[in-house]
């Protein structure tokens, strides 16, 4: 609901700060934190629809994104995969458009593609109670592995 509290403006702040801390190696390192490029409100505790999202884009540089009550409302046809350390593949989707709010409860749509991409629909499953093992293919960990992308 708009407009939001103080508190939570307040909690997005220390979202993207946290995020933004680590990326920067000495800082994780410092402050023992978990790499991470994204974060939803419900993996804190906190049950809202709102996730933020802290690009590095080149190196030092970042870009913050905060999506309250998002929504893909256009995907790509071509499918990619994060190539991790993982016992499957989690297909995603190489450029989706999301819609969402702003803090100030202003409507826009961002695009992302590849890694940014990864990041929105990873979020969003998140707060839809999805985590990622939920989308690898129980019965072929590896299914479409040789015509997705990994990236």
């Amino acid at each position: 609901k708009f407009p939001l509290s103080d508190q939570d403006k307040e909690k997005i702040n220390e979202m993207i700060k946290y995020l933004h801390d680590s990326q920067i190696e000495e800082l994780a390192d410092k402050y023992d934190l978990r790499p991470g490029m994204g974060l939803s409100a419900v993996q804190i505790g906190w049950l809202k629809r709102i996730y933020v999202v802290v690009h590095e884009y080149e190196p030092g540089k970042f870009n913050n994104y905060i999506l309250i009550n998002p929504r893909m409302i256009s995907n790509s046809e071509e499918k990619i995969y994060v190539n991790r350390e993982v016992e499957g593949i989690v297909p995603r989707f190489a450029r989706v458009t999301m819609e969402a709010y702003d803090v100030d409860g202003n409507l826009f749509r961002v695009r992302g593609r590849e890694e940014l991409a990864v990041v929105f629909q990873h979020e969003l499953d998140h707060l839809n109670g999805i985590l990622f093992f939920d989308r690898i293919d129980k019965l072929n960990p590896f299914k479409n592995s040789d015509i997705y992308r990994a990236i």
